[in-house]
C-alpha cells in the first residue's frame, strides 16, 4: 500500500484551514496526511469582527471563532498551534518549524499551502511600540486591547472616580476600513475619539468627493477627524506608556492609541525561497491558486495578489471573503478535483456608526492608471421612498467607460440600507454589463425598501446619458 501524501499548511485561519478542510472532505487520512501550523493561539476566526467585539456588538471572543483547533483535529487535521514556519526549502520540499518550546525541526511535504496572511503597517516612529499602542489584526490583538480597556475601567472604579471623571480619549491613526470601524467601537464605549489621517480624505478606497462626504459625516457624529495629519511620534509618560500622538503641527492627548494604517502581505518565507511576488509584495498564483512556476505549492488569503477583473491587473485585496474562496479552490485541487478563482472586482463595505460606506470596481484614479477613458456621475437619493418613515440620504457615484458604456465602478455613502446596494453593481461588473443595460434591471421595489427608481438605477440612467453625450 502506497504511503499517504503529506499536505502542509502554513497559517491556521481562513484560507489555510478552508483548504485543509476541503482537501480532507475529498481525501481520507489513508490517502492524504494534513499537517497545519499556526503561530498564534486561535484558528479559523473572523478578524473582520474584532472592531465589533471591541465595541460591544459581539458579546464574547469565542463568537468570532468558526472552528477551534480541537474541532479541526477531530476532523483528521493535525493542527499545531503556536508553531511557526521559519524557513522554506522549496527545492527540498520541506519547511523548518519552531514549536512552542523553541525547538526547531524540518518537516517534508508533497503539497504545500502558504496562507500566511498579512501584517499591519507599523511605521518606525518614536514611541510606536509603547504600552498603550495597539493593532487589531489578530484575535490576540483584540484580546490585548480589550484587557487594557477593562483594566482602565477597573482602576477608575477602584479609585472611587465616578460621574465626574474626565472622558477617556482614544486616538486612531489611519482612516481606512479598520480606522473608521475602530472609531465607532470607541464611540460606543464612551470615548472621545480623534482620527488622524495623513491623506486629504478618509477612506482612500473612495474617490476624493465621496471621501469628503465620509469626513463630514464623521465630524457630525462627534468624531474629530483630522486630515493631512502625518504622525511624527507617540508621546509617552514617565512609565513609558502612551499619553498622546504628535503630528508636525499639533499633539492629541490619548489614553489609548490604535493603529489602523492598513496591512501588507506576509511573504517573508516566500521571498526567502525565491517565489514570485507582485508589486505589492503578494504571492502570484494561477487560476487554480497554485504559485506560478510551482507544481507543489499553493497560496491563498491575504498573502496573495489576485486579478482585478475590471482593470486586468493583479491587486492585493485582503478580505476574508476571498480568503475562504481561495481555500476552497486550493483544497479542491489538492483533493483531486478541479476549481479556479477567476478574480475580484474589488467589492467592500463598512460603516461608522449609522453611516454606511461601500465601493466596487475601479476608482477614477485606478481607471486612469489602467488607461481607460471614463465618465463619472454622482446622484443623491433616499434609501426608501421619500414619503416613507425612516427614509435617509444616500449618495451614489457611478463610473462608466466612454464609448462602450461598460460599468467600471460604483461608490456609495449613505445611511441604513445603503451599503449592500453595492452588490447590484458587483454582479453587473462580473457580468460585464453596460450602464445602459443596468437601467433595465428588475430590482425589488416597495416603499419601505426603495424609491420606485432605486438609487443605483438612477445613477445608471445618469451615467448612460453621460456616456451618450460624451
Amino acid at each position: 500500500m502506497a504511503a499517504a501524501e503529506r499536505m502542509v499548511v502554513v497559517g491556521g485561519d481562513a484560507a489555510g484551514m478552508s483548504a485543509a478542510a476541503q482537501a480532507r472532505r475529498l481525501r481520507g487520512p489513508e490517502e492524504l496526511e494534513i499537517v497545519a501550523v499556526e503561530r498564534g493561539r486561535f484558528s479559523s476566526y473572523s478578524a473582520c469582527g474584532i472592531p465589533y467585539w471591541v465595541g460591544g456588538d459581539v458579546a464574547e471572543r469565542d463568537a468570532l471563532i468558526a472552528r477551534s483547533p480541537e474541532e479541526h483535529r477531530a476532523h483528521g487535521i493535525d493542527l499545531r498551534m503556536r508553531t511557526e514556519a521559519v524557513e522554506l526549502d522549496a527545492a527540498g520540499q520541506r519547511v523548518r518549524l519552531r514549536d512552542p518550546e523553541g525547538a526547531e525541526r524540518w518537516l517534508g511535504y508533497d503539497r504545500l499551502v502558504l496562507a500566511t496572511g498579512a501584517v499591519p503597517v507599523r511605521p518606525p516612529l518614536p514611541g510606536i511600540d509603547a504600552e498603550g499602542v495597539y493593532g487589531v489584526q489578530t484575535l490576540e490583538d483584540g484580546q490585548e486591547l480589550l484587557d487594557a480597556l477593562e483594566q482602565r475601567v477597573d482602576r477608575a472604579h477602584g479609585s472611587g472616580r465616578g460621574a465626574g471623571e474626565q472622558q477617556p480619549r482614544a486616538v486612531v491613526v489611519g482612516a481606512g476600513y479598520i480606522g473608521v470601524e475602530m472609531a465607532e467601537a470607541f464611540v460606543r464605549r464612551g470615548y472621545a475619539v480623534t482620527v488622524l489621517e495623513k491623506a486629504e480624505q478618509p477612506m482612500s478606497t473612495l474617490d476624493p468627493d465621496m471621501g469628503r462626504l465620509v469626513h463630514e459625516a464623521m465630524c457630525a457624529l462627534g468624531i474629530e477627524t483630522v486630515l493631512g495629519a502625518a504622525v511624527t511620534e507617540v508621546r509617552t509618560d514617565g512609565q513609558g506608556r502612551a499619553r498622546g500622538v504628535a503630528t508636525e503641527g499639533a499633539e492629541y492627548p490619548a489614553d489609548v492609541v490604535v493603529l489602523g494604517l492598513g496591512v501588507r502581505p506576509e511573504t517573508g518565507l516566500a521571498r526567502q525561497a525565491g517565489l514570485p511576488l507582485g508589486e505589492s509584495g503578494g504571492l502570484l498564483t494561477d487560476l487554480a491558486m497554485r504559485v506560478r512556476g510551482r507544481e507543489d505549492i499553493w497560496a491563498g488569503g491575504d498573502c496573495v495578489e489576485v486579478l482585478n477583473l475590471v482593470s486586468g491587473r493583479d491587486q492585493h485585496v485582503p478580505l476574508g471573503t476571498h480568503a475562504n474562496k481561495h481555500g476552497q479552490v486550493i483544497g479542491a485541487n489538492i483533493g483531486g478535483g478541479y476549481a479556479t478563482f477567476p478574480g475580484v472586482v474589488g467589492t467592500a463595505v463598512s460603516k461608522v456608526c449609522d453611516l454606511e460606506i461601500a465601493r466596487t470596481g475601479l476608482l477614477e484614479a485606478q481607471a486612469a492608471a489602467a488607461g481607460l477613458q471614463f465618465e463619472s456621475v454622482v446622484i443623491e437619493s433616499t434609501t426608501r421612498a421619500g414619503y416613507y418613515p425612516g427614509a435617509r440620504p444616500i449618495h451614489v457615484k457611478m463610473t462608466a467607460e466612454r464609448r462602450s458604456g461598460r460599468l467600471l465602478g460604483l461608490q456609495i455613502v449613505g445611511h441604513e440600507n445603503a451599503g449592500k446596494r453595492v452588490d447590484i453593481a458587483a454582479v453587473a461588473l462580473h457580468a460585464g454589463m453596460t450602464v445602459e443595460q443596468m437601467t433595465a434591471l428588475d430590482l425589488g421595489y416597495a416603499p419601505p425598501f426603495s424609491p420606485v427608481w432605486d438609487p443605483v438605477l438612477v445613477a445608471a440612467r445618469k451615467a448612460a446619458a453621460a456616456v451618450r453625450k460624451g
